[in-house]
């Protein structure tokens, strides 16, 4: 047989690069079952991907396993192949294990024709909701229909400019690609000053208050509701944490400011500059709080600030005042910054493994940095940037996870704050399915057609809920009996989705196997690197904001700030 190697049965210890991509590993399996099935015989398949290795170098398996030499595996993606879904039948004689006809020709012309891989189970099988992965998976086979045919080769030698600047650096606000390998490069002994702060303030404090706004927020929240609950405060076992200087709001400030009055707590201020109005009025209100219940030098003990590391008022502040200090680096833009201290300390606070979100973020690194049509983000690039061109300049990010509702926040400020200047862009919005489709899915499904979706989907949820109706209870629901509610909500993600395709919006899936600290930290660095790559096939500077500013600077006019004086006398005239 043309691929066998052991006892003629199969691929077996067969060990390839650590890098090769679960299409290409789910391709080679599909041949060799191809191959089993015209010859009629039983084959087996046990693929050794090596992590860190490349081709030619040799790997141990130890004892009496022996070692095998790293192979080469074809270059071309097997993602179009995969995404067929389907069967490949098993053999019927599978006890024989009869000798293998000669006909490699027809075995290898099968496994190039749309043979079909097997199908997800069913309900009375092997659930779909319980697919596991080793990468996330990207599916854009439900955009297709939407897509011309060539919306990926077409966009290779962009897709490869792209990622040349975002790895060398130099490119439009090149000087601001630190997050790039930060998950390789993390400074160790910073994360260990993270982690025993975090124990400070879990020992000393009933509550955290986070300080920040935009990028130096959104992150932080969007991990700990997403992998623990946004109902956390109710129901955690360490300090409560809220967030604040996001709002100029008297009611919400002084909500805030009320609970934590008669109650032990600590605040976190996160500010690069240290002079964002909303952050800067909250912080000097938690800090005279702070001061006026335990005085200066005990205030100072639960004060922790993440700035900038050299410049800057807060940094300013924070060494005038002894605070303990974290640093932001200069490399490294607000948006961007959810795996620096910004994000690690308010999670370590309340309980997140960070290293294992850092081992996420780092295990993606690996894959995404790979150049190649079979990278998930170059893929997730490319289907933007075509869908943008065919006139679909509004993308919707929906998961049917309560709890990823502040993951769509911070996703929204990444790709808009990225993606919309010199009058371009995709206008980012989130939507939380099924409760949207009750009030935004009338317009999905018949309005504007100018928008597409992307789905974020959990294949593995955290626990079960079955389904017991009554008989004759009149609630209607006797044909769920005996259903996981995993089940109903992947039915109806299901039933969307060709619904909204057939209403003429494209579909994009991402799918990863939990809300773990592990594929959230995947998740993060995926849409990091996707919005790099897109803000240079846009060909505009995906790190810098200049429209943010107009707004700050009309603010400070209209509240006299000295040196607005002129823009404060034109600005009054029109209000």
């Amino acid at each position: 047989e043309a691929m066998t190697c052991v006892c003629s049965v199969g691929l077996d210890m067969i060990a390839v690069p650590g890098d090769t991509t679960a299409e290409t590993l789910s391709a080679i399996i599909a041949d060799e079952a191809a191959i089993g099935m015209v010859n009629a015989k039983t084959t087996a398949v046990r693929l050794i991907p090596a992590p860190g290795k490349k081709v030619g170098d040799r790997i141990e398996f130890g004892g009496l396993l022996g070692s095998a030499p790293v192979m080469p595996v074809h270059p071309f993606s097997s993602a179009a192949f995969v995404q067929r879904g389907g069967r490949i039948p098993a053999p019927m004689q599978s006890l024989k294990n009869k000798a293998p006809s000669k006909n490699y020709a027809a075995a290898l012309s099968v496994t190039a024709s749309p043979c079909q891989l097997p199908q997800r189970g069913s309900q009375g099988d092997r659930p779909f909701y319980q697919e596991v992965f080793l990468m996330l998976q990207f599916d854009v086979s439900h955009a297709l229909p939407f897509l011309p045919q060539n919306w990926l080769s077409s966009r290779l030698d962009g897709l490869t400019d792209s990622r040349a600047l975002l790895e060398k650096g130099n490119g439009v606000g090149g000087e601001f690609t630190g997050w790039v390998r930060l998950p390789e490069n993390y400074d160790r002994k910073e994360l260990a000053r993270i982690l025993q702060t975090a124990r400070i303030i879990r020992d000393q404090s009933q509550v955290l208050i986070v300080v920040g706004i935009g990028g130096s927020y959104l992150g932080a929240r969007a991990v700990l509701e997403l992998v623990t609950s946004p109902n956390y405060n109710l129901f955690c076992k360490g300090p409560q944490v809220f967030f604040t200087g996001n709002t100029l709001s008297s009611d919400a400030l002084n909500e805030l400011l009320d609970y934590v009055r008669d109650k032990d707590f600590s605040v976190n201020v996160i500010s690069k500059s240290g002079s964002t109005t909303e952050s800067s009025i909250a912080f000097l209100l938690f800090r005279q709080l702070l001061e006026e219940k335990y005085g200066k030098a005990g205030a100072r003990d639960r004060i922790f600030a993440t700035t900038d590391w050299h410049k800057g008022t807060l940094r300013a502040l924070a060494n005038q005042e002894g605070y303990a200090t974290f640093s932001v680096p200069g490399s490294i833009g607000g948006r961007y910054s959810v795996l620096t201290a910004a994000g690690l300390l308010p999670l370590a606070v309340a309980g997140i493994d960070v290293e294992e979100l850092l081992a996420g973020a780092a295990d993606a690194m690996v894959r995404l940095r790979q150049p190649g049509q079979d990278n998930p983000a170059w893929q997730y690039a490319a289907a933007r940037h075509a869908l943008y061109t065919e006139g679909k300049n509004i993308e919707l990010l929906a998961c049917y996870e309560p709890s990823f509702r502040f993951f769509g926040e911070w996703w929204k400020q990444l790709f808009g704050e990225s993606e919309g200047k010199d009058g371009q862009g995709i206008f980012p919005a989130s939507v939380e399915f099924t409760a949207d489709l009750h009030s935004m899915g009338q317009y999905i499904q018949e309005g504007e057609r100018d928008l597409f979706e992307t789905v974020v989907r959990f294949t593995l949820p955290a626990s079960t809920c079955t389904l017991t109706p009554t008989p004759g209870d009149h609630s209607g629901l006797d044909f769920l009996r005996g259903k996981d509610l995993r089940y109903v909500n992947e039915q109806a993600r299901r039933g969307t989705v060709l619904a909204h395709v057939d209403g003429g919006v494209p579909n994009l899936l991402l799918s990863v196997d939990g809300r773990t600290a592990y594929w959230v930290g995947q998740l993060i660095y995926f849409f990091e690197y996707s919005c790099g790559l897109s803000g240079y096939l846009l060909g505009v500077n995906p790190f810098d904001q200049p429209g943010v500013e107009a707004y700050k600077e009309n603010m400070f006019a209209l509240l006299g700030k000295p040196g607005y004086e002129e823009k404060r006398k034109k600005l009054e005239s029109r209000c």
